[in-house]
């Protein structure tokens, strides 16, 4: 079944020459054995190199990581201790600003509720200020009531007393006389006294106007004329005047109590009247009357 490979040196072998080609081929075969077994061993020292380098590399990095991870953890941790001390101040600030709002809200509700009590202490003054005006204003309605009544009263008896004075007046007015002035034109009632001269005016037909006239050298204005006593005799209740119109001077002489003292100016279509009332030494008193319409008069 098998076969021997190796013999006694000498001894002969049964295939003769076929003896030498068998220790050849083993020879060859240890020899590449051998040369396999030394480049594995050097490919064997290569990769222990290899892993040897490897091995430098990889703790080095890892000793990278490990100083790189320690600086992280403790930027880690002082970013925690920051935020950690942040959040602190931060509930403490929220602390004191809750106190502060309850604080503020205190004293917001203390102001409103002074505020309240002014209102309300204000309302009451006006309140009772305006129960005083009301009873005042009742008190006045009252009296204005009982006022009413007596100008009633009095309004009734000035309507008699109006009444009583128209009485007089048209008695007057009808005991007056009228008389022709010195123009020769008819005139109006004449008033002898400062009555008759009410119940004139009364009438409103013509414009009435008082003087009292001393002896002087110059005119003295009277309404819309100017009039100067030159002369009085009261023994005889006659005068003398000097009557400024229209700048034209023109002497009324020798004329007497009570007579119309008639003149024309341009913007009249009647005559202006003077009536004398009162004469005494170097004095006089009366009225002068001018019509109502004034226009001017055709030549």
């Amino acid at each position: 079944m098998s076969e021997t490979l190796f013999t006694t040196p000498g001894a002969p072998s049964g295939g003769g020459g076929g003896g030498g080609v068998k220790t050849a081929i083993l020879f060859g075969a240890i020899l590449a054995l051998v040369g396999a077994t030394g480049y594995q061993y050097y490919q064997l020292n290569g990769l222990r190199s290899e892993l040897e380098d490897m091995r430098d590399q990889i703790a080095s990095q890892i000793s990278t990581i490990h100083e790189t991870s320690t600086v992280s953890t403790q930027t880690n941790k002082r970013s925690v201790d920051a935020l950690k001390t942040q959040v602190d101040e931060a509930r403490r600030q929220a602390s004191l600003l809750a106190g502060e709002a309850k604080v503020a809200a205190d004293k917001h509700a203390d102001d409103l509720a002074a505020k309240l009590e002014r209102e309300q202490a204000d309302q009451a003054q006006r309140v009772t200020a305006v129960a005083t005006e009301v009873s005042g204003v009742k008190t006045e309605a009252e009296a204005t009531k009982s006022r009413v009544g007596e100008v009633s009263g009095e309004v009734t008896t000035v309507k008699g007393d109006l009444a009583t004075t128209k009485a007089e007046q048209e008695k007057l007015v009808a005991d007056m006389k009228s008389a022709r002035g010195d123009m020769g034109i008819q005139s109006g009632l004449i008033a002898t006294n400062s009555k008759e001269l009410g119940a004139l005016r009364a009438l409103g037909e013509r414009n009435y106007v008082e003087f009292k006239l001393a002896k002087e050298k110059t005119p003295r204005k009277v309404g819309d004329i100017q009039l100067r006593l030159k002369a009085a005799d009261p023994k005889r209740n006659r005068y003398t005047i000097e009557v400024v119109a229209d700048d034209k001077l023109v002497e009324k002489k020798d004329k007497t109590i009570n007579e119309p003292v008639q003149f024309m100016l341009s913007r009249a279509t009647l005559p202006y009247e003077i009536v004398v009332n009162d004469v005494k030494k170097d004095f006089i008193a009366g009225y002068v009357a001018s019509p109502k319409v004034q226009q001017t008069r055709t030549p």
